[in-house]
C-alpha cells in the first residue's frame, strides 16, 4: 500500500498507460481521480479499480480547455479535499516531417501534449503550494533525447515537456513539490497498435523492426510505465527532483552491435 491515503489525479486515464497506472495506484491504496475526455472509457477504468477493492471517481475534462480543467480540479478538491499526486499523462501522437504537416495538425499535437501539461499543473499547483506538498509526474518520451524519423511534432512536444519539467522543479522546490518526467520507449498500448495497423501495410513486420531498436528486444507494456509512475508518486522517490526516468528498453543509451 505504497500510496495509502494519497489522492491522485491522472489525465488520459481511460486507456493505455493512463488506465494501467490508475489501476496500479488503486491497488496501492490511492484514491484515484480518473480523468478522460471519453466518459465511457474513464468509467470503465473506475469500475475496474472498484471491482478490485480500490477507490476511484471519474471526472470528465478536456485538458486543452482552461474552463474544463479548472472545473475538473475544483470538483476533485470538493470531493476529496486535496490532490497529492498529479500525473499529466494525456497525450496524442503526431506523424510526419515538418514540410508534410498541416498547421492544424501541428497545433493539435501542441495543444494536447504541451497545453495538456500546462493547464492541469496551473490549477493544481496553487493547492499544492498551500499544502506545501505534492508530486507531479509529466509524460515525456525517450524521443526527447533522440532523433526519430517522421515524428517532428511529437518529438517537439516531448522535448518541451522535459524542459518544462526541469523549470517547474526549480520554481516549486521551495514548496516541497516534486516534479519529474517519465520517458518511455515504444509501449504496446491500444493507441500504438492502432497506429501500426493504420500506418503500415504489414503491422507485424513493423513491430519486429521496432523491437530491434531496443536492447531488450521487446516492446514495453503499459504496466512497465505504471510501475515507474508509482515510484515517482510514492515517498520512495522523495530525493528525485526534476529528473527524467527512462523506461525504454535501452533504446536511448544502448546500441546493438
Amino acid at each position: 500500500m505504497r500510496l495509502k491515503g494519497k489522492v491522485t489525479l491522472i489525465t488520459g486515464a481511460g486507456s493505455g498507460i493512463g488506465r494501467s497506472t490508475a489501476i496500479r495506484f488503486g491497488a496501492e491504496g490511492a484514491c484515484v481521480i480518473v480523468n478522460d475526455l471519453n466518459e465511457a472509457a474513464g468509467v470503465e477504468t473506475v469500475e475496474t479499480i472498484k471491482a478490485a477493492g480500490g477507490l476511484a471517481i471519474f471526472i470528465q475534462g478536456d485538458v486543452t480547455n482552461p474552463d474544463s480543467v479548472q472545473r475538473m480540479v475544483e470538483s476533485a478538491l470538493q470531493q476529496q479535499g486535496r490532490i497529492d499526486v498529479l500525473f499529466n499523462n494525456a497525450g496524442i501522437s503526431g506523424v510526419g516531417r515538418i514540410h508534410e504537416i498541416e498547421p492544424d495538425q501541428w497545433d493539435r499535437v501542441m495543444n494536447v501534449n504541451i497545453r495538456g501539461v500546462f493547464l492541469p499543473s496551473k490549477y493544481v499547483i496553487p493547492h499544492m503550494m498551500e499544502r506545501r506538498s505534492g508530486s507531479i509526474i509529466n509524460m515525456s518520451s525517450c524521443i526527447a533525447e533522440m532523433g526519430l524519423a517522421n515524428r517532428a511534432s511529437y518529438s517537439a512536444t516531448k522535448g518541451a515537456v522535459l524542459a518544462l519539467t526541469k523549470s517547474m522543479q526549480v520554481d516549486y522546490a521551495p514548496y516541497n513539490i516534486r516534479v519529474n518526467a517519465l520517458l518511455p520507449g515504444t509501449i504496446l498500448t491500444p493507441f500504438v497498435e492502432n497506429y501500426l495497423k493504420t500506418s503500415y501495410e504489414d503491422p507485424d513486420a513493423a513491430i519486429a523492426a521496432i523491437k530491434t531498436r531496443q536492447l531488450s528486444g521487446e516492446l514495453g507494456r503499459p504496466e512497465d510505465v505504471a510501475d515507474a509512475a508509482l515510484f515517482l508518486a510514492s515517498d520512495e522517490s522523495k530525493f528525485m527532483m526534476g529528473s527524467p526516468l527512462y523506461i525504454d528498453g535501452g533504446v536511448v543509451f544502448g546500441k546493438n552491435a
